[in-house]
């Protein structure tokens, strides 16, 4: 059996980092770490080809190869998927599709051949145990979740891992909290279930192996979320993998309760987290009462975020305008929190309910559910009436954007960081690429770009006041000519 991996294209979004990896020469940000661990768990004797069309194209001989081909997609990449899917059936192949995008909407893709949802470890064995005596069937949902313990290391070996300016691992699934807006608990559930600590390092020595040197991101939605198992069990685990010569970075996605344990700040920035994601959301604890983002209230945010960032980790956050209690003062708020917090990389959007989560119930049960969401955080749009004015929201959305980019706020901010930021204990690798991107950036931004005042005066300042945090500073500069773009072309 012939089996063609196929990762449909991601939009143009502020998590792409799209007009940021050209500078290091990439072409992505990430692998599809969800295909390849459906890969490994195929069987070994089965030829396999992954084709993942944000570094390249999906080719005419691609297809006449495959006797079957596995579509694996989240929401935002919905279009694309569709794409891929009519060229599948053109060409003859079957289909086989999973991944958040299907699972949410699986009745909106009757011309898939085969919908495996959920976690690939319940319902692939199931899919491929019919298959093999000729009777697989449409559609096959998942009854419970997953035990990690059984997830295999991903088959690294289809990837072109050069392509890409990270790798991904994952350690856990789940979240113990219970946002209103948020899909995770209704894909994975609110008990966290982890991978054993050595299962982790089995997946970081083969990355290893095959040469990778740069960045991993551990693409947990919350990888702080089951505390015993991460501070016990993975956190020593990592230090003693980084203690043998390898110094890889690490960055994470958590939630805001992280300020709250100095002794896990510390150890993370032992075993080389250098930077994190958190979902902060909104600065008003009305609005966080709302969706329910318990773990956010009554806290003072601002040095929530300064004492995480004097651990030594880089924040960047996600923010969302668009809750019932949001007013027109709302858009002022937020720019104020982001300036004073010294989040550079913060990404705002606007609310959309995801299918599957109370939020949409409640939208739906209100009749203010207008549709299907896009899953793009940078599109400008919604998926629901909202309570305030929809084009007093858009446009206060428009502005907030505009100033929240504008060369001289960005580098303000990000000049507030670099004054917190405690020097990371596992340092990025000063490569040719490195330099290449400063010279690069000098060119693009330095020269050509309408921030170039801002640019030259924060790299002065670097130099002068925080030197070993330069490359940091050439890093963050360039995601803020990202951000720029994406909301110069798509929103504003």
């Amino acid at each position: 059996m012939k089996i063609l991996l196929i990762s449909p294209e991601f939009p143009d979004t502020f998590w792409s980092f799209k007009h940021a990896v050209p500078f290091i020469r990439r072409k992505a940000s990430f692998p599809p770490l969800g295909l390849l661990t459906v890969a490994a768990l195929l069987p070994a004797a089965w030829e396999k080809r992954l084709v993942d069309l944000n570094i390249g194209r999906l080719a005419a001989s691609d297809l006449a190869w495959a006797d079957m081909a596995f579509v694996g997609a989240m929401t935002a990449q919905r279009d694309s998927a569709r794409a891929v899917i009519a060229r599948c059936r053109a060409a003859g192949v079957r289909v086989v599709a999973g991944g958040p995008l299907f699972t949410a909407e699986h009745d909106e893709h009757p011309e898939v051949d085969h919908l495996v949802l959920g976690e690939a470890e319940i319902t692939l064995p199931r899919f491929l145990a019919e298959l093999a005596r000729g009777t697989p069937q449409h559609l096959y949902q998942a009854d419970g979740f997953a035990d990690l313990g059984a997830t295999p290391v991903p088959l690294w070996d289809l990837a072109h891992l050069r392509s890409y300016a990270s790798m991904s691992v994952q350690f856990s699934r789940g979240c113990p909290h219970d946002c209103d807006f948020c899909s995770v608990t209704a894909l994975f559930g609110h008990r966290p279930r982890t991978k054993r600590p050595g299962q982790v390092i089995a997946e970081l020595e083969r990355l290893y192996a095959l040469g990778w040197r740069g960045g991993v991101f551990f693409v947990d939605d919350n990888l702080i979320g089951h505390k015993r198992d991460f501070k016990e069990g993975l956190l020593p685990a990592l230090i003693g993998w980084q203690n043998s010569g390898r110094g890889i970075p690490f960055t994470a996605q958590v939630s805001m309760n992280l300020a709250d344990d100095d002794v896990m700040m510390r150890t993370m920035a032992q075993a080389g987290f250098d930077a994190a994601f958190v979902g902060i959301e909104t600065p008003d604890d009305a609005a966080l009462a709302e969706c329910n983002k318990k773990q956010n209230i009554g806290r003072n945010l601002v040095e929530d975020v300064k004492r995480i960032q004097r651990a030594g980790m880089e924040l960047s956050a996600g923010f969302i305008v668009g809750f019932d209690h949001d007013t027109p003062e709302t858009f002022q708020r937020q720019l104020d929190f982001i300036q004073r917090s010294g989040i550079a990389t913060a990404m705002v959007g606007l609310l959309q309910a995801p299918p599957g989560t109370r939020l949409h119930a409640r939208m739906k049960a209100e009749g203010r559910l207008l549709g299907s969401m896009s899953g793009d955080n940078a599109d400008g749009t919604t998926n629901f009436r909202p309570r305030m004015d929809l084009e007093t929201l858009r446009a206060g959305y428009r502005d907030l954007l505009r100033r929240l980019y504008s060369p001289r706020a960005y580098y303000q901010r990000v000049r507030t960081f670099l004054r917190e930021f405690k020097v990371p204990d596992v340092g990025t690798r000063l490569d040719m690429q490195r330099f290449l991107a400063f010279a690069r950036s000098a060119a693009r931004l330095g020269i050509l770009g309408r921030e170039r005042l801002h640019f030259w005066r924060l790299m002065a300042w670097t130099l002068v006041r925080r030197p070993r945090l330069f490359s940091r500073a050439v890093t963050l500069s360039i995601y803020g000519y990202h951000f720029r773009r994406v909301s110069e072309l798509h929103v504003l």
